[in-house]
C-alpha cells in the first residue's frame, strides 16, 4: 500500500500528516479490489457513501483507487441510468435495497467532477460522460413542477413524489457539477439548467413543497453545504439552527432533541461553514469530533450519545472519515476540493427568482 499524499490533510487540532496517512490507509483497508467501498467489510455500500470515500481517496492523492470505485459504479449501472439504494458487500454485489434514492444516483457527477478537476484524465471523464447523463436523466424524470424532485423510486419502478429538502439540496450540488462536466465537453444540456434553476428556487422560496424533517440537523445545513443558499440566506439560515444543533466541544446532533452527535453531519457541517467562508468556526467544528477518532485504524466512529457517554453504533464508518478528509482538504487549500465544494465555479443554470 503506498504512503497517502497528506499536504492538503493537515489540520492544527485536528490531522497530523501521519494521523490523515493512517485515515486513508483506512479507507483503502476497506475497499474492495474490484473498487466497491463499502461502509465497513461485511456491511452494504451505498452510491453516496461510496463516491464520498472515492472523494476522500482523490483529495489524498490516490487517484488510482477513487479510479477504480467509479469504474465500479459504472460496470453497476442500471439500465435506466439508476442505482439500487443498497448493495452486500459480497462476492456476488447482492442488491439488499431495490428502491433507487434520487440522491444517491445524482451525487455520482460530485465525484466524477472532483476526479477530473483531481486528475485533469479526459479519457476518464469521456468514459464517465455517459454514466453522468443517463444518472442525471433518471433523476430528472422525478423532478415535479415545482422544481422539487421526488426522493425515490420504489422497487416496481413507481416514482415517489414526495421530496426531501437534503436530498435535494444535494442533487442540487451535482446537477451544477453536472452542468459542470457538460460544459468541458461542450455538450450543452439546456433542460439540465432549467431544472436546477427551478430546484433551487424550490429549496429557496417553497419550503412546503419538502416533507417536514426540521427536526434533522441536515435539513438545517444541507441548502448552504449544496449551494443552493449563499451569502446573507447562508448565514442566516447558519445562526438560526447553530444553537439547536451544536454541542460544544462535542459536534452535531443528527436530530434534536437526542444527545447524539455522529462525524458525518458535523464534518458536513464544517464544509458548508468553510463554504461561506467561516474557517474558523470550521476549524472549531472538526476539532470538537477527535473524540470519535478510532487511533488504531484511522477512522471515525459514526456517532457519541453523550448521556449515556457512549459510543453509538459501534461502527467505524468509511464515509464519516471521508467527509472528514474532504473538510480538512477544504480548508487546507486541496484546488479541486475546493473547486466542488466552494460553488463560485460550478455553472448556476438558470437564476432561480425566474421561476414561479
Amino acid at each position: 500500500m503506498t504512503t497517502p499524499r497528506t499536504e492538503h490533510l493537515v489540520l492544527p487540532g485536528v490531522l497530523t500528516a501521519e494521523q490523515a496517512a493512517a485515515t486513508v490507509r483506512g479507507i483503502l483497508a476497506v475497499q474492495r479490489e474490484d473498487g466497491a467501498i463499502p461502509w465497513f467489510r461485511g456491511h452494504h455500500l451505498d452510491p453516496w457513501d461510496h463516491v464520498e470515500a472515492a472523494m476522500a481517496l482523490d483529495a489524498a492523492g490516490e487517484h488510482e483507487a477513487a479510479e477504480r470505485a467509479y469504474l465500479w459504479l459504472a460496470t453497476h449501472q442500471n439500465p435506466d441510468g439508476s442505482w439500487y439504494a443498497a448493495y452486500a458487500d459480497g462476492a456476488h454485489d447482492d442488491v439488499t435495497d431495490r428502491g433507487c434514492e434520487t440522491n444517491f444516483v445524482a451525487y455520482t457527477a460530485v465525484g466524477v467532477w472532483h476526479h477530473y478537476l483531481s486528475t485533469g484524465d479526459d479519457t476518464f471523464l469521456d468514459r464517465m460522460w455517459p454514466v453522468v447523463h443517463a444518472a442525471i436523466e433518471c433523476v430528472l424524470r422525478l423532478q415535479q413542477p415545482g422544481g422539487q424532485i421526488g426522493w425515490k423510486q420504489q422497487e416496481d419502478g413507481t416514482a415517489v413524489r414526495d421530496a426531501l429538502l437534503t436530498g435535494c439540496s444535494s442533487i442540487h450540488h451535482a446537477l451544477r457539477c453536472a452542468l459542470a462536466i457538460a460544459e468541458q465537453r461542450e455538450e450543452a444540456q439546456p433542460d439540465w439548467e432549467l431544472a436546477v434553476g427551478m430546484l433551487r428556487h424550490a429549496i429557496r422560496r417553497h419550503p412546503e413543497r419538502f416533507l417536514d424533517k426540521d427536526r434533522y440537523s441536515m435539513d438545517w445545513y444541507y441548502p448552504v453545504l449544496g449551494g443552493a443558499l449563499t451569502g446573507a440566506e447562508a448565514k442566516a439560515r447558519v445562526e438560526e439552527g447553530w444553537d439547536r444543533f451544536v454541542v460544544p466541544g462535542l459536534g452535531v446532533r443528527c436530530v434534536v432533541p437526542n444527545p447524539w452527535v455522529t462525524g458525518g453531519e458535523s464534518a458536513e457541517l464544517a464544509l458548508a461553514l468553510w463554504a461561506m467562508g467561516e474557517s474558523d468556526r470550521a476549524l472549531d467544528i472538526l476539532q470538537s469530533i477527535q473524540h470519535l477518532r478510532d487511533p488504531a485504524t484511522g477512522l471515525y466512529w459514526t456517532g457519541y450519545v453523550f448521556e449515556d457517554d457512549a459510543i453509538w453504533p459501534r461502527e467505524l464508518t468509511t464515509w464519516t472519515a471521508g467527509s472528514l478528509l474532504l473538510a480538512v482538504a477544504a480548508l487546507g487549500g486541496h484546488e479541486a476540493t475546493c473547486a466542488v465544494f466552494g460553488g463560485d465555479r460550478l455553472p448556476t443554470g438558470l437564476d432561480p427568482d425566474c421561476c414561479a
